[in-house]
C-alpha cells in the first residue's frame, strides 16, 4: 500500500462518538458550525464558546459515512470535559456521547492511497486545502513517514491555531483565533452559544487581535512572551516550533518590527488572512454620499 507523502499519528486526539436520534439538532444549537449541512461523510470545524464568544474548546466534526453518529475529533486532554459540558444541555434530548479508541492520522503532501482511504473515514482538512486530509480509525498498519512535530511545524507554518496550545479557555475570542475565517462558524445556521457577540464582531468589524504565523532569528521562548514594537506591547507569542510560530498580534503590529524575548519576529500572514489585518475605515475617512455634490 502506498502512502502519502507525509502521514502521521496524532496521539494527542481523541474521538467522540455523538448518536441518538436528536444528536443533529442538540449539537446544532451549542456549536459554531452548521451540523445540520453536514451529509454522511463530510466534515467541518467547530468550536465551543462562552455565553460571552470566548474559546472553549474546538474540534472536526464529521457525519460517520457508514454509521448514524457524528464523530468530533477533539484534544485528548479536553475530550472528558467537552463531553461532560455538552451533555449537561442534554435534558430530555434523545443523545448518547462516548470516548471511541479510533486513531487520528494527518496526512498532507501527495494524495493517499485509495485503498488507505477506503478502509479509513477519511476527510479533507476542512480549513485549508494546503493542510491535507484527517483520517480516523486507519488500519493498524498504515505507514508512518513523519511525526507529530512535522505535522506540527506544518500547521505552524500555515498559520492553523491548535486549541489547546493557541487559545485560552474563557479569554480567546473566536476571530482571535481566526475560526471566522477558516470555515468554523456559520453565518446562516441560527443561535448558538456565543452566537450574538460573535456576529456582532463579524459585522462590524471590531475584532482588534488575530493569530499570525511569524517566524524569528531562532528558536522562540515560550508562549505567552511578550511582543514589542517601540517598546510597547503589542501582543503575545502563542505556540511555536523551532524558529516558526502563531502570535496573537493587533491587527495594526505586523507592519512593525516586532521583538519577542530578545528574538526579532516577522510576520507571515498568508493570503487568507491580509483582508482581516488592513485597517478598518475610520469614520472621517469614509465618503459623504452628498459631497460631491456640494464640491
Amino acid at each position: 500500500m502506498t502512502t502519502p507523502s507525509h502521514c502521521a499519528l496524532l496521539e494527542n486526539r481523541t474521538v467522540l462518538k455523538l448518536s441518538g436520534a436528536d444528536r443533529v439538532r442538540f449539537l446544532q444549537g451549542l456549536v459554531t458550525a452548521d451540523v445540520a449541512a453536514l451529509a454522511p461523510g463530510e466534515a467541518t470545524w467547530s468550536a465551543c464558546l462562552t455565553p460571552q464568544g470566548r474559546w472553549q474548546a474546538d474540534f472536526f466534526l464529521v457525519a460517520d459515512p457508514d454509521d448514524t453518529c457524528l464523530l468530533l475529533d477533539c484534544a485528548s486532554e479536553q475530550a472528558e470535559a467537552l463531553r461532560t459540558q455538552l451533555l449537561r444541555f442534554r435534558l430530555r434530548a434523545d443523545v448518547q456521547m462516548e470516548a471511541t479508541g479510533m486513531r487520528v492520522l494527518a496526512a498532507w503532501g501527495n494524495a493517499p492511497d485509495a485503498a488507505l482511504l477506503e478502509n479509513s473515514i477519511s476527510f479533507a482538512d476542512p480549513r485549508l486545502p494546503a493542510a491535507g486530509r484527517r483520517l480516523l480509525d486507519a488500519p493498524e498498519s498504515t505507514e508512518l513517514t513523519a511525526t507529530a512535530l512535522d505535522y506540527n511545524l506544518h500547521r505552524l507554518v500555515l498559520g492553523l491555531p491548535d486549541g489547546v496550545q493557541d487559545c485560552e479557555v474563557g479569554r480567546t475570542l473566536a476571530a482571535e483565533a481566526n475560526i471566522d475565517l477558516l470555515g468554523g462558524i456559520s453565518w446562516s445556521k441560527g443561535c448558538y452559544m456565543g452566537q450574538e457577540i460573535t456576529a456582532r464582531m463579524h459585522y462590524r468589524t471590531l475584532v482588534k487581535r488575530r493569530m499570525v504565523p511569524v517566524a524569528g532569528t531562532g528558536p522562540l521562548p515560550a508562549p505567552g512572551t511578550p511582543i514589542l514594537a517601540k517598546g510597547q506591547e503589542v501582543g503575545t507569542l502563542c505556540s511555536s516550533q523551532d524558529h516558526v510560530g502563531l502570535a496573537l498580534l493587533k491587527t495594526g503590529a505586523v507592519t512593525q518590527t516586532l521583538v519577542c524575548g530578545g528574538h526579532h519576529l516577522v510576520p507571515r500572514p498568508p493570503a487568507w488572512l491580509l483582508q482581516a489585518l488592513a485597517p478598518a475605515p475610520t469614520p472621517s475617512s469614509t465618503s459623504n454620499p452628498d459631497s460631491s455634490a456640494s464640491s
